[in-house]
């Protein structure tokens, strides 16, 4: 089997049940890889964003659920803009069937196993 793939997820806090969901995909005993988050109740305390950052380091690609919430969420817009930093793949997965938000500067695709896949297969 091939090396477990870290995929880190940005969200906004509203959409943590997506985030669940998400999570949820990687209990399928094909899936070669496993999802971190940073998600926290008060993204600020002290050294929040040094250990946010060393997760991104550590991740092949960066996962965002892009919603409504996404454009007031400064969490995972830092979120991005680290990874953007760091170089890190960025795929955008609209969180809801009927949201279609765009976020500037992340490719954005339907949620579907075969667009995820794709995604970390790329990595």
């Amino acid at each position: 089997m091939a090396d477990t793939k870290v995929i880190f997820i940005a969200f906004a806090i509203e959409d943590e049940r997506q985030r669940d969901f998400l999570k949820g995909q990687t209990l399928s005993p094909r899936a070669p890889y496993k999802f971190v988050d940073m998600s926290v109740k008060e993204p600020y305390d002290t050294g929040w964003k040094d250990k946010v950052r060393t997760r991104i380091r550590r991740s092949a690609g960066v996962i965002v659920l892009v919603s409504k919430n996404s454009l007031t969420s400064t969490g995972q817009k830092w979120e991005i803009k680290c990874a953007q930093e760091e170089r890190k793949p960025i795929r955008g997965i609209w969180a809801y069937r009927n949201d279609r938000t765009s976020l500037a500067g992340v490719a954005t695709v339907a949620w579907t196993d075969q667009n995820i896949i794709n995604f970390i297969d790329s990595l």
